[in-house]
């Protein structure tokens, strides 16, 4: 059984202590973290666009690539400690949704955290990432409040029916 389990800044605690928590005795657990890959990019572009054909060492985008990089495994390595069992860290650099989606293929469980609007219960505590691995995550999906959950007076009202 594979536990797969989305590492984000800001809400990777929730998401550990789930797996923690719900994972079987024996279950391969796979922290996942995805690096966007347009950041660097651009640092790239802007670097090629405004000073030409330069020195590549100078290239801010690599610069960028590597803290990004370093950033994520230490994240990753702050995950692991936490969860307290062994786990396989996996640092991916891309489309968030499409990486971990294509991380839990196979995976018996993928935990994942609410990181739109959490004042209020409703679509709206999915952020566009977290929404995009809901709809298309390959197994069953652990959704987690990164803290406690809103009241259930804030669930949005129906909308209005025409009358008919």
């Amino acid at each position: 059984m594979a536990v797969v389990v989305w590492i984000v800044e800001g809400t990777w605690p929730a998401c550990v202590d789930a797996a923690r928590a719900h994972a079987l005795r024996g279950a391969e657990v796979v922290l996942v973290h995805v690096t966007p890959a347009d950041v660097p990019g651009a640092a790239h572009g802007a670097f090629a666009g405004l000073l030409g054909r330069g020195d590549g060492a100078r290239d801010p985008g690599t610069r960028v690539e590597h803290l990004a990089a370093a950033s994520a495994d230490r994240l990753l390595a702050a995950a692991a400690a936490r969860l307290g069992l062994p786990c396989i860290r996996r640092a991916c650099t891309g489309r968030a949704g499409h990486e971990v989606v294509a991380a839990a293929a196979g995976a018996e469980v993928l935990v994942v955290a609410r990181d739109g609007d959490r004042t209020h219960l409703g679509p709206h505590s999915l952020g566009p990432a977290s929404r995009f691995i809901v709809d298309h995550a390959p197994c069953p999906v652990l959704l987690v409040w990164p803290e406690a959950a809103p009241d259930i007076d804030t669930i949005p009202p129906p909308p209005p029916q025409s009358p008919g």
